[in-house]
């Protein structure tokens, strides 16, 4: 029905409240794609309730069931990566001024940023507050600051849209979330915007990364634009003094932080991870924005409750399709040389897998052509996967289950050879129940 028969339908006194309903569901279809709509319900991203991690245990703190230890030079740091269970292998070290408080980075003085499947916490030496990002099952990337004053009892403060600044852009997919960024900075870790910045995922060419970054670990021939500055906008950047580094001492005090590395691989993993959150996010507002607007025209046009509309399917499937392409790892740079982590963050981040009955798990790395042995995200097994409705839930599992027995041919997907394919959905096989019931339903019809 298109919105002249539609209107010829309703009574008179229900003309105005259509047109203006059809106005806004017009301009809210876009608005996502725009980073506004998540202001608004259904998502309500600034007073709904979260539940992720950060906010866990800040409710157990405030009940007296958690604690948290302050410690002279590192502040709530340690015992809140404790508390969080984030790896201090997972430690990369950042340079440019690009985070909120700048007024303590520099070149000789990075910051720090510690990561595990669900959660981001950052460090400045000689700073005001942690830094804290959580990702929770139904709001997708929420930020906190700590205050590192040992007064008073330790409470998190979630952040009501400063962050969102930098953090609800086309970087980020346009919903609050994760980004890696390459600049070139000068010594005093201020970016030369002038020549330009990167957003840095699994796509981005090797000698695009990691600019204001500090890099340790060995990747061969390949260079990339950490561990160095520039301080014009003429003179090329040099790649080769930084490349190869697994010693940063000649750089920065390294004793002045929880680990003296800025692992390679943890910045591989993290690339990948802060988009494949967005994507993951971006699919739950999708689709709770898209039923939410169906649901109105139903009321509207007194149809059942649970009809979906064609565009409605149609704005939920390419949400499903975006997630399948970072789960599958689709345009990822190919490697051309070994890359070796420099800390024990390889093996902590691989004990952290589920494996199958023949120990494989989507966990485990490549790092000689691609970053991992199966290109199929870990983050399948998160509460953010698993909080997804299931009318995205389900498209993406099936979408997924088509691709891996080659019944599409989209050439999106021609990086995945027969073999691949089977050994990912043998894995997910083992690992994931949800998706064997998704294999029966496709089975049956």
């Amino acid at each position: 029905m298109n919105r002249h028969e539609a209107q010829a339908c309703l009574p008179k006194q229900q003309v105005t409240r259509f047109l203006s309903l059809a106005i806004t569901l017009a301009f809210g279809s876009t608005a996502i794609a725009q980073g506004f709509s998540f202001e608004r319900p259904p998502i309500d991203y600034h007073n709904a309730e979260v539940v992720d991690p950060v906010s866990t245990l800040a409710a157990k703190i405030r009940s007296g069931e958690a604690k948290l230890d302050y410690d002279k030079d590192f502040g709530y740091l340690k015992s809140v990566l404790k508390a969080l269970d984030v790896p201090v292998s997972s430690q990369t070290l950042v340079f440019s001024k690009t985070s909120l408080q700048l007024h303590c980075i520099s070149a000789q003085n990075p910051r720090s940023l510690y990561f595990n499947d669900d959660v981001y916490v950052g460090f400045c030496q000689q700073g005001d507050v942690l830094e804290l990002a959580a990702t929770g099952p139904k709001q997708g990337a929420t930020f906190y600051t700590l205050s590192q004053s040992e007064l008073g009892k330790p409470t998190f403060i979630r952040d009501r849209g400063n962050c969102l600044a930098c953090h609800a852009t086309g970087r980020t997919q346009n919903v609050p979330g994760y980004l890696v960024r390459s600049v070139f900075p000068d010594r005093n870790g201020r970016p030369r915007y002038g020549r330009g910045t990167f957003l840095t995922d699994s796509s981005s060419a090797f000698k695009d990364r990691w600019g204001g970054w500090y890099v340790t670990g060995q990747h061969g021939e390949m260079r990339h634009m950490g561990n160095t500055t520039c301080d014009d906008d003429v003179t090329p950047l040099d790649r080769e003094s930084g490349a190869n580094c697994t010693d940063l001492n000649s750089l920065i005090r390294t004793k002045n932080f929880l680990s003296p590395h800025s692992d390679i691989v943890a910045l591989l993993v993290l690339q990948h991870q802060s988009q494949m959150h967005n994507a993951i996010a971006v699919a739950n507002y999708e689709t709770r924005q898209a039923v939410f607007n169906s649901n109105q025209m139903n009321e509207l046009l007194e149809r059942p409750p649970e009809h979906l509309s064609e565009s409605s399917k149609r704005r939920i499937d390419l949400a499903a399709t975006r997630v399948v392409k970072h789960l599958l790892m689709c345009d990822e740079f190919p490697l051309t040389d070994q890359i070796v982590g420099s800390s024990g963050y390889t093996k902590d981040f691989r004990s952290r897998g589920k494996r199958d009955s023949q120990g494989r798990s989507l966990r485990d790395f490549d790092l000689r052509t691609r970053v991992f042995c199966y290109p199929c995200s870990y983050l399948i097994h998160s509460e953010a996967f698993d909080g997804l409705p299931k009318l995205v839930r389900d498209r993406i599992l099936k979408q997924l289950a088509t691709v891996l027995t080659n019944e599409d041919n989209s050439t999106d997907y021609q990086h995945i050879s027969p073999v691949l394919q089977r050994q990912i959905l043998e894995i997910l096989r083992d690992t994931k129940p949800e998706f064997k019931r998704i294999e029966r339903e496709l089975k049956n019809g």
